[in-house]
């Protein structure tokens, strides 16, 4: 995935953003009722398992060449990273945490990104306003860590953490692999990391009780598989191919929105002084670091009037 298209298709663009944006949105709700009558780790294998069977089925009935086998090695590492490490631990805290304060600390994930993408050279190097934007945005993690109980803390650090690996397994899969289609490498990390959630919520003992199991639950596992996992994380490996991380990390403009707004309205979760004015700040963060990639990008000219269309 090194080389990026030079002319994406814009109706493709404005689609693939809209996926991330809004149905990613949604999916932080969606993870807690979940969660309700399903153990976490369990619950996420399943959904990337059979996410990431109904894509790999769909492209073989279209003729899709099968990967070689040094495409799963990458793939591997890269569904380890972002589903095990990033959703895993996502799942977890969301036990402890409400769905919008897990929205709100994950929207970091656009400033790992960039800083990584620099890390490994694959942008270049890093602007005096891209780090006052990360220090701007862990003030804003600062403002919003829970200090009431300490299972609440843990939880908030282990969210933090999973927005670390995931854009390292997104940075890392953007630079392995070039001769399979984005939809084919998405089934082959979503296939692997579904497997490793199942075997290490296994290991550590989680079990589902088919008796304790509710419909709202399941039809928030089914809307994640179809539209979380096949839909939008299709939409999101394509963007990676074809436009910067800096500008595929703005869907952390939406999600927390959507998310908050969902977790209040039909979550019945509680929106506090404190998470506004931590979600301002990192939102704020956010956008200063955007806004700094998007100033590099026409300062070196590096295929600007072909990634505007993202915008």
């Amino acid at each position: 995935m090194e080389g990026k298209r030079t002319n994406p298709n814009r109706i493709l663009l404005i689609l693939a953003f809209l996926a991330i944006y809004v149905i990613w949105g949604s999916t932080y709700l969606a993870i807690r009722v979940a969660i309700e009558s399903m153990p976490p780790l369990l619950m996420m294998g399943t959904r990337h398992l059979a996410g990431g069977a109904l894509l790999f089925g769909y492209l073989r009935l279209r003729r899709e060449a099968m990967p070689p086998m040094r495409v799963w090695k990458p793939a591997i590492l890269a569904g380890a990273l972002c589903f095990l490490g990033g959703h895993g631990l996502l799942a977890w805290a969301e036990q402890r945490v409400s769905s919008g304060m897990a929205a709100l600390l994950v929207s970091l994930e656009p400033v790992v990104m960039v800083l990584l993408a620099r890390r490994l050279k694959q942008e270049g190097r890093i602007s005096g306003r891209t780090l006052a934007g990360l220090a701007l945005g862990i003030a804003g993690v600062a403002v919003l860590m829970p200090v009431e109980a300490q299972s609440e803390t843990i939880a908030a650090i282990a969210v933090l953490v999973s927005a670390v690996l995931w854009p390292a397994g997104a940075i890392y899969a953007r630079g392995q692999v070039s001769n399979v289609s984005a939809g084919m490498y998405s089934a082959m990390q979503m296939l692997a990391g579904g497997v490793l959630l199942l075997a290490v919520g296994a290991g550590l003992g989680e079990r589902v009780d088919l008796n304790n199991l509710t419909l709202p639950s399941l039809a928030a596992l089914a809307y994640m598989i179809v539209f979380g996992s096949v839909i939008a994380f299709s939409a999101y490996t394509w963007l990676m191919q074809v436009s910067t991380a800096a500008r595929v990390g703005t869907h952390a403009y939406v999600n927390p929105i959507i998310a908050v707004w969902l977790g209040w309205a039909l979550g019945g979760e509680t929106v506090t002084v404190r998470m506004l004015v931590g979600a301002a700040i990192v939102l704020a963060s956010v956008v200063l670091v955007n806004r700094a990639e998007r100033g590099r990008e026409v300062t070196l000219g590096s295929q600007v009037d072909a990634r505007a269309t993202a915008d």
